[in-house]
Formats: structure tokens, sequence, C-alpha cells
């Protein structure tokens, strides 16, 4: 079985066994490929940020930053789901047991389908109370909804790609995802200007560009798929389901999909609390976070790839790789961090004053305050991803979702207590606390986690 799974290995050059070879080496190799597909995905983002401000104003950008969370959360968790679905599938190649690959692989379709129709259809039908719960301002409202209604069922598309990537990730290829992001990004670009300039869509036609482009990519990965991985061909007697088999994808995709959500839905609480102060600081948080997300990609893409990782390298046994390869990250991450320290205290105005098309002195003013801060306390950040996706690729799900469920809480308090007290000051230090706060329990238990502490290979 371990002969046939590499020759299909075989079948493709950009496919990496991540079992054997120098860890760091195989990391970046794998991590490089999905950080540059990462990047483009924040830059099509950005363009659409970037028109909608500079074309439709600070209202219409105000509008879709004070929704944009609520996509976040959504688009975090179907991603966590699959690819917490597609870390059982990486232990699966790394063991070399293919027909299980292939049923767990069936078996995340269905699963991941069935709980999108249920999370998606109560998000729709519920989204303007949603939407008045997030504070978003009355002369926003119309824009908003506009805008997010047709983001949130286009979810079915988002899943589907996170599907078909993480599925290629899981088996080490991470160079098809991404020529195919690229592809998707640079449609991105000129669907946003046909649809906003040529048709007139408003912050709808930015929605729309988003949902095309993502579309082609899902379709482009499926043909890719077919011509190039026979491992991944799936057949009707590959739908076999068993309660073992949904227990385990739903422990792992789930666990990963709630880690994700928790983050994010006490993002969407704070951004509630933002909503009320504000469009300036309303566009100010908004451009600082997307050069946030930007600047933090390296890290949640080592933290990404270590879950592949470790899932391969658990399936195989070679839990001394494992080791190694968190100390590699753990330090190629620092490196990163100190950059940033950099630049947050050198190009943040710069940054801001390109993002938001504006030169509001108190826009200027907060956005870069935001990011002269928060990225000073970058490196706890660090070993949170990194040390929760490991513990996620060697089946530790219960930790990761405690620091997460902190994380929450911690967003709860405040956004309740301290934005009424303080402002947006009050948002400025919720995470480097939070972040604090959150990395105790992911330490103790990797230092106490008998994988990481075992001196020789079993």
């Amino acid at each position: 079985m371990c002969q046939k799974r590499v020759n299909d290995m075989k079948t493709s050059k950009t496919a990496l066994n991540l079992t054997e070879g120098r860890p760091v080496k195989l990391i970046l190799l794998f991590a490089i490929p999905v950080f540059l597909g990462n990047l483009f995905q924040i830059c099509y983002s950005l363009v659409d940020t970037k028109i909608v401000g500079s074309i439709l104003g600070e209202t219409a950008l105000a509008a879709v930053g004070s929704v944009s969370v609520l996509y976040t959360l959504l688009t975090g968790f179907f991603n966590g789901l699959s690819l917490g679905f597609s870390v059982v599938t990486a232990r699966f190649y790394g063991s070399g047991e293919e027909r299980k690959l292939k049923e767990n692989v069936a078996g995340a379709i269905v699963l991941g389908y069935l709980t999108a129709a249920v999370i998606i259809t109560g998000v729709a039908v519920f989204l303007r109370p949603i939407l008045t719960l997030l504070n978003v301002p009355p002369e926003q409202l119309d824009l908003s909804l506009s805008y997010i209604t047709l983001l949130v069922w286009g979810m079915f598309v988002t899943l589907a790609y996170n599907l078909c990537a993480n599925t290629l990730r899981a088996i080490g290829d991470s160079i098809t995802p991404l020529i195919f992001l690229v592809i998707a990004a640079f449609t991105n670009v000129g669907l946003d200007y046909l649809f906003i300039l040529v048709f007139h869509m408003g912050v709808r036609g930015a929605a729309v560009a988003t949902l095309v482009s993502q579309m082609l990519s899902v379709v482009l990965c499926l043909i890719r798929i077919r011509q190039g991985f026979p491992i991944l061909h799936i057949k009707k007697e590959h739908f076999v389901f068993s309660r073992s088999r949904i227990l385990s994808l739903y422990e792992s995709g789930l666990s990963m999909g709630l880690m994700s959500s928790l983050v994010n839905f006490g993002t969407l609480v704070l951004q509630s609390g933002i909503n009320q102060l504000g469009t300036n600081i309303i566009v100010a948080h908004t451009a600082a976070r997307k050069v946030c997300e930007i600047w933090g990609l390296p890290v949640s893409v080592l933290g990404s790839s270590m879950a592949t990782y470790c899932g391969q390298n658990y399936g195989a046994g070679r839990y001394d790789r494992i080791r190694q390869g968190i100390r590699s990250v753990l330090l190629l991450g620092g490196v990163w961090d100190g950059i940033v320290f950099v630049l947050a205290h050198t190009v943040s105005p710069y940054l801001i004053r390109f993002i938001t098309s504006s030169d509001n002195a108190e826009i200027l003013y907060w956005g870069t305050t935001y990011l002269r801060v928060d990225m000073s306390f970058l490196f706890i950040c660090l070993f949170i991803i990194i040390l929760r996706n490991c513990m996620q690729g060697f089946g530790d799900y219960k930790t990761p979702i405690l620091s997460s469920a902190i994380e929450l809480v911690g967003k709860l308090v405040f956004t309740f207590v301290f934005v009424r007290l303080f402002g947006y000051w009050g948002i400025i230090w919720t995470e480097p606390v939070i972040w604090f706060l959150m990395v105790i329990p992911l330490i103790v238990q990797t230092l106490r986690n008998p994988i990481v502490r075992k001196q020789k290979q079993e």
C-alpha cells in the first residue's frame, strides 16, 4: 500500500511527501505556494476595498467594512472545516491507506455540504437582524445588506474551493491551488472594474466579482484533479459511511472550524463595538485589519502548513520529525515578527492612506496607532497559531478550542466593558491582552504532550 501511495504521488511533480527529507526545507517548499495563494486572496479582497473606497466613497467603504467580519467568520469556519477534514486525509496519505483516503474525501464532501446547507440557510434567513445586532449604522444598512447577502449564498462556492484546495494540500500539493488562485485574483480585479465602473452595480458588483472568480478557481481545480491526481478520484463505492468515520471527520473538521469560528465570532462581537464609534473609526479599523491580514499571513500559513505536516508524519509514526518541524517554524516565524515590528513603526501611515484613499487625519491616526500597538505583540500570536495547528495535526482537538474560547470570552468582555469606557483604545488593547491569556494553555499542553516530549522516535 505504501508503494502504491508513492507511485500515485509520482503522477504529479507538484506533490510533496512530507514524511521524508529535511523538515525545514519541506515545510518551506509546501508553505511558500500556500503563502502566495493566500496573499493573492487577500490582495483581491484589498482590491475590492480600494476600488469601493476610491470610486464609491467612504460611506460605501464603511458599509463593506462593517459587515466584512461576518464574511470572514463564515469563510474561516468553512476553511477550518475543510482543513480539519484534510488533516485526517493527510494521516491516511502518510500511512499509505489509499482506500480509506478516498472514503475520507467522499465523506468530507457530503458532511461539508450538509453542514453548509444548515448554516448558510440559517444565516441568510436572519441576515437583517444579524446586521442590526452588529450595530451597522442605519444609513449604511441597505448597502451592507446588498453586499453581504450575495457573499453569504456564495459560501457554497467558497466551500467547494476550500475542499479542493485543502485536499490537494493534504497529499502534499500546494502549487495547484496557488496557480488557480492567481488566475482568480486577476479575474477578480478585471470584474471589479467591469461590474462597478461599467455596469454601475455599486457594492454588489464587488461581491459578484468575488463569487465569479472563486467559481472559476473551483472549476480549474476539479479539472486538474481529474487529469493529474488518480489518488483523489472518488467513485460511488467510496461513499461508505460508518459511525467511526463520521465521528473522525467531524471531530477534526468541527474542531478546526469551531477554533476559527470562536476567533472570528469574537472579532464579530468586537466589530459591533467598533460600529458604534463612527464612520472614521470603522474605515480606519477596516484598513488596519487589511494590513494585519497581510503581515500576519506568513505566520498563519506556517500554522496551516504544520497541520498538514504533522498529520502526514503522525500517520507515518514519525514523531521525531514533528518535533523538528515545530522548532523550525517557531524560529522562522520569530524572524518574520521582527520584520513586522519594524514595518509597523515606519510605513503604517502610508499603508492606511493608500488603502482608504483618504487624507482624513483621524482615520490615519487611529489606523496607524492600531498597527503600531498590536503588531508589537505579534510574537505571542506566533506561538498560538503554530502550536494549535500542530495539535490538530496530531489529534489534540480540545486544547485549541479552549484557547479560542478564551479569545471569545475576552472579546465579549472588552466589547461590553472596556470599549464603552475607553473607546477605540479599548479595541486596540483587546488582542495583545487576550493573546497572552490564550497562549498559556497551549504552551502548558505542548510541554506535557508525549509526542513533543519524547526523545526517541517510536
